[in-house]
Formats: structure tokens, sequence, C-alpha cells
């Protein structure tokens, strides 16, 4: 099942022509993934310490669809899927939120994609490890 999140964009995000710097988009896909784990009872900083793994992003890609800029209201779209026993992917759908003329309501116009793959491992040791049992359980939407 999808998640959501929103922000607005904010000035630190956006370049000096006004507009979002590309390497934001995966910063705020990011905080969205976050924010995902911690709703769905996984808040990173105690979930990982008391695991002893890590999930590394192993890939990442965007695409631009339409400039953002500082004050846009976005709503990010979270879908996880299974690729392995020790690896997912998340895709990332930013929708920029229009506020609706006159009485009209708003609308959302779909400003990036993005897709990250992480792999789980052994924070010691390095070597792959399956995915723990909670995350799994969030990746897989049970």
């Amino acid at each position: 099942m999808p998640f959501s999140h929103t922000r607005t964009v904010r000035f630190a995000d956006t370049d000096a022509a006004g507009v979002v710097f590309f390497a934001r988009y995966l910063s705020i896909c990011h905080e969205a993934y976050e924010e995902a784990l911690a709703v769905a009872g996984l808040p990173l900083a105690r979930f990982f310490a008391d695991t002893g793994l890590v999930v590394p992003i192993a890939k990442s890609e965007a695409s631009y669809l339409r400039p953002l800029v500082c004050g846009d209201h976005l709503r990010i779209e979270v879908k996880p899927a299974r690729l392995s026993e020790h690896s997912f992917a998340l895709d990332f759908t930013l929708w920029k939120i229009v506020p609706g003329q006159d009485a009209s309501p708003a609308t959302e116009k779909r400003a990036a994609i993005a897709r990250t793959e992480h792999v789980c491992i052994e924070a010691r040791t390095r070597d792959r490890a399956p995915l723990p049992p909670a995350l799994a359980a969030w990746v897989d939407g049970d």
C-alpha cells in the first residue's frame, strides 16, 4: 500500500535559479521513506541499532517532470517493492499540489518520479543479509 507524505519546498531546497536542486529531490524522497518507516513502527535510529543491519541505497534514478520552487506544496507517494530476500526498491512520485482557482478544488500535477534500490547488509561484515521480519513485512505490505 502506498504511503503519502506532504511537505513544503523550502528555500534551502532550491538552487541559484530558484528551482529545486536536482539532488534535493532524492533527499525529499528519503525524508518520505523515513516517515513511512516511522509510521509503520520502524523508526530508523532504533530499528537499525537493534538489528546490527544497515540498508544502504545501491542504485537511484530520477526523472524531473516539472520545476518546483520555494513555497510549493508537495505530496510524496512511496511504494515499496521486494526485489529479493535481501533487497527492495522504493518507487516515489512527487506530486505538486496546485491550489484551485475561486471555488474549485486543488489538483495535483506529477513533478518527478524516482526510484531507489536498497540492499540489507550486516553492519560489521558488510555481507548481504535477509531483510529483518519487520522491514520485510513493511516492504511486502503485510
